[in-house]
């Protein structure tokens, strides 16, 4: 409203105190953006990020040279000053290995499981997308790279998130998720010689459980942590069976001393009288409420790089983290010259856009002294590959790669197969 007073105009009472708002609006929205920019929060967060991990780098060559390695650490801030965030999302510096390609997979797969019995690597099961989950197991020969077997699982044995080990004749199969999307899981657990192809029953699980580590060690078939039924929430249980020559030899599960961290994912290997566990997440996807077909829902999740070792007297003890946290790493892995070699994986959501982050390194952890290193780079980042070494040969298949060397979100899933020449130093 404006008015005329004595030839002159102006503006009503309530217009000028709007506009005296307006104003004082904008300079203190300028004012909290310039501090905001330079917060020292924001400065410590970016410093953190990038020196977050002190990373040994390993060049390791095709030849008989010895690996060199080199330390990287503060200088990665000047020799990356672009990348604002953590090392933890980004690729870490890494030698480059050269790889090379052998026949796919019959089927590609994802959260597929694989265990290696001398030359023969049988992959079992997994997601070909989410609303379709393999049923049958396919063997590959290393002695002549190619696919040679396949043969189907028990109707009522799990289909992907399973607990896998093997005494070098027989494999265990425990509990994991039946079905595709994100649907229940089973207690059941199976035993198969691959000998006769022969399946056999074992005493059901205490409670059903996603991708726990799983570890045949001392006689005991042991299984611990994974998440709970409801898929989400970390289990912290830890559950033995003695067993022999495919056989059960007592009729229920032993409760053990619980992990330290639950939560599903993470790589489980027994060498001499130690048993390790490496990596994981607590959380994962769960369906969604009141979803006919258990439809994924995404929830939050923490990805570790914890590392524990269970000893001969049964006592926990923390080891070195790896250099990044990593999950998705079941079966990504293989004991060469006493050292653990782990391919692949997923590390920390991006914190900003909030999208999963695969990994494209290969790393070793030498149980000599008990130090991380990384060893090279895959062809592609991906997860939940399935590792074998064979004359010198790392190997490794199937899983979920990322968009493209600029772009480490998950997308497509694979069957593929890749080899490297790989001599570790003791």
């Amino acid at each position: 409203m404006v008015r005329s007073v004595g030839g002159k105009h102006s503006f009503s009472k309530p217009i000028i105190l709007l506009l005296a708002f307006v104003a004082l609006l904008g300079i203190s929205l300028t004012r909290d953006f310039r501090s905001a920019s330079s917060s020292p929060y924001i400065s410590l967060a970016s410093s953190w990020a990038r020196d977050k991990y002190r990373i040994v780098t390993a060049n390791v060559s095709n030849n008989n040279d010895s690996p060199k390695i080199q330390e990287v650490g503060k200088s990665n801030r000047d020799r990356y000053p672009e990348r604002a965030l953590a090392m933890t999302y980004a690729d870490l510096p890494a030698p480059e290995l050269k790889w090379e390609q052998m026949p796919s997979a019959p089927v590609p797969r994802l959260d597929g499981y694989s265990i290696q019995i001398k030359n023969l690597l049988y992959v079992f099961a997994g997601y070909a997308n989410l609303d379709h989950v393999h049923s049958h197991v396919d063997v590959y020969n290393f002695s002549t790279d190619s696919w040679t077997q396949s043969f189907e699982i028990p109707k009522d044995m799990a289909n992907s998130h399973l607990g896998v080990a093997t005494d070098g004749r027989y494999i265990y199969i425990v509990t994991g998720q039946y079905g595709p999307q994100c649907r229940g899981p089973t207690a059941n657990t199976f035993v198969l010689d691959t000998e006769t192809r022969k399946w056999e029953s074992l005493p059901p699980l205490p409670a059903p459980r996603y991708a726990p580590a799983t570890q045949l060690w001392k006689g005991r078939l042991h299984v611990m942590g994974g998440s709970k039924e409801n898929r989400h929430t970390p289990g912290i249980e830890h559950w033995s069976l003695a067993v022999a020559n495919g056989k059960a030899l007592e009729k229920q599960w032993r409760t053990e001393v619980p992990i330290p961290r639950g939560g599903p994912h993470r790589a489980c290997i027994a060498v001499d009288d130690h048993l390790y566990v490496i990596g994981g997440q607590e959380g994962d996807f769960m369906a969604k409420p009141g979803s006919p077909i258990f439809k994924c829902s995404r929830r939050f999740e923490v990805v570790y790089g914890d590392v524990y070792m269970l000893d001969e007297d049964m006592k926990w003890k923390g080891l070195p983290s790896m250099p990044k946290p990593n999950s998705h790493i079941e079966c990504s892995w293989v004991v060469v010259n006493n050292s653990i070699v782990i391919v692949g994986g997923t590390t920390e959501k991006h914190p900003v856009t909030k999208r999963m982050i695969l990994v494209g390194e290969v790393f070793r952890f030498d149980l000599n002294t008990l130090t991380w290193s990384v060893i090279g780079k895959m062809p592609y980042r991906a997860k939940t590959t399935l590792a074998g070494f064979w004359d010198g040969w790392l190997y490794f298949t199937s899983g979920q790669r990322d968009r493209g060397p600029d772009n480490p979100q998950p997308r497509k899933v694979v069957g593929d197969m890749w080899r490297t020449k790989l001599r570790l130093s003791h």
